[in-house]
């Protein structure tokens, strides 16, 4: 079939940078202090990557800043390839009825009916349509593969212009025939997606329209051809994700020294919080007080991916290091979001008519489907959530009324509709306890999926009140897992640098003063 034929050689051996490796599983194991001190005070990681420096501040002039948006969106696109199975580019498509489609509509118009009026003319001017015919040539010539040359020199020779300029003095050219012959090359040269294009435009009679569609059709294998390449290089890519990814971003940081402040406020923040939870654990009678209070990188750093399920999306940067996951961790957040308020919902509900509803399993999912339908979109800023959660209590009394009367027992009475509908709205409120109980066992599910070496062959156990939403939660918590390890991976000497300074910083530098000193 087409495009079989090219095959990509790319080496797969790749010089890895062995310190940045260790540090970064380092981090993915460290459990207690003392393990961590060692790891974090230890030279194992690249002195480039610090996020902060004692040489005077470097003047940043315009051409680094744009090699740094350049490194960032070849490593955006890059890691967009790699983790996104169903990346693909599209055609560009105007809005229809916009002021561009309208000039593009009307100046592509414009050349057609030209080139229409030439070949129509008595005797007919060729050159456009000769130019058309290069830019032809030279389109199907960058389909083939390197050991195409048979097809090549085909092509060169059928669509030799020179030789069609000599013919259209004669008035021997034959437009059709060239036309027909290209027709023909495209089928052989197309992805089967395009079989049927191909076969419409040998249906076409108007020699203009032909090449109108020629052109047309020319565009999607072009992008048909990239997407095949991006298909290609998806492999390989994803095997030297860690090492670009990392390589990249030091280039960024090189260029720009405050590309990781975002990512140590993010950091900073919690070691704060894990540093006033550990205050007020020793301050608790009974507690063991120590000296000092301790914490572990890894704890701090999994407490800050865990924020990232609470993030502002819209109002709240996020650290530099998670730019490239950005849209899929607000849509993660987002389902996250949605699977909570379902199981609020189902809490609630069982608390309420579950003695009436029990042994009535296909009931309890079909409430499930309807308040996922009605809680489609309910991120937007436009969302009115408490009608939305009216909406749902309504419709799930209709659905337990039916239920009950099919079984001929008595329906809900108004004062248990009006109650169960209350208590539905009132979780949008803040600091409502059926909410925070589910977001409080949420986030210690997903605080357990990063705690496991591979999440997706081992799932932690569901908390109680969560296994009406088990099978949805599952999934999400294995994509976010897989997005915050591969994070971890890439950005972990970043994050040490970071974390050694948050957390040992004067300890570091005095073990590394005598160190020296001996």
């Amino acid at each position: 079939m087409p495009f079989n034929g090219e095959k990509q050689h790319v080496g797969e051996d790749q010089p890895r940078d062995s310190d940045s490796s260790r540090f970064s599983e380092s981090m993915a194991s460290l459990s207690d202090y003392e393990c961590s001190r060692q790891s974090f005070t230890s030279d194992s990681s690249s002195k480039s990557s610090s996020p902060a420096s004692t040489s005077p501040p470097r003047v940043v002039t315009f051409d680094k800043v744009m090699a740094a948006a350049r490194n960032l969106s070849n490593m955006t696109l890059v890691h967009e390839i790699a983790v996104n199975e169903s990346f693909q580019l599209k055609q560009d498509a105007l809005p229809e009825n916009s002021l561009a489609s309208q000039v593009k509509h009307i100046v592509h118009q414009a050349f057609w009916d030209v080139l229409e009026s030439e070949l129509n003319a008595e005797p007919p001017e060729y050159e456009h349509a000769i130019k058309l015919f290069e830019e032809i040539r030279e389109t199907l010539l960058s389909f083939l593969t390197p050991g195409g040359n048979r097809l090549r020199n085909q092509i060169c020779e059928v669509l030799d212009t020179d030789l069609i300029r000599q013919q259209a003095e004669h008035r021997a050219v034959d437009i059709q025939g060239l036309a027909n012959y290209v027709i023909s090359t495209m089928g052989k040269l197309c992805a089967p997606v395009r079989d049927d294009d191909v076969r419409e435009l040998k249906a076409t009679s108007n020699i203009v329209e032909v090449l109108r569609q020629i052109f047309h059709v020319l565009d999607l294998m072009k992008i048909d051809m990239v997407n095949f390449t991006i298909r290609s290089l998806r492999p390989h890519l994803q095997r030297q994700l860690v090492d670009y990814e990392r390589t990249k971003f030091q280039e960024i940081l090189e260029e720009t020294p405050s590309a990781l402040d975002q990512t140590t406020e993010w950091l900073k923040e919690s070691v704060n919080e894990e540093l006033l939870s550990l205050s007020e654990t020793a301050l608790t009678p009974g507690a063991e007080n120590s000296s000092k209070p301790s914490l572990s990188p890894t704890l701090v750093l999994n407490n800050s991916y865990l924020k990232l399920l609470h993030w502002d999306y819209q109002k709240k940067e996020l650290p530099e290091t998670l730019i490239t996951d950005g849209a899929r961790l607000q849509e993660l957040t987002e389902k996250l979001n949605q699977l909570k308020i379902i199981a609020c919902l189902s809490l609630i509900t069982n608390n309420m008519v579950g003695a009436l509803t029990e042994g009535l399993p296909e009931l309890a999912n079909r409430l499930k489907r309807i308040s996922a339908v009605l809680l489609e979109g309910m991120n937007k800023e436009t969302t009115n959530l408490k009608e939305i959660l009216n909406s749902i209590g309504a419709q799930t009394c209709v659905e337990i009324n039916k239920a009950l009367a099919e079984r001929g027992l008595s329906i809900l009475n108004a004062e248990v509709q009006a109650n169960l509908i209350g208590q539905f709205s009132s979780i949008e409120k803040e600091g409502n306890p059926i909410w925070s109980l589910i977001d409080k066992r949420t986030q210690l599910y997903m605080k357990s999926l990063l705690c496991l070496p591979s999440p997706q062959k081992c799932m932690p156990p569901i908390p109680g009140g969560l296994a009406v939403i088990q099978q949805e939660l599952e999934a999400l918590g294995s994509q976010y897992a897989n997005i915050v390890n591969l994070n971890r991976q890439v950005y972990g000497p970043f994050y040490a640098n970071i974390l050694r300074k948050l957390l040992f910083g004067e300890e570091a530098m005095g073990k590394a003063d005598a160190s020296s000193s001996n």
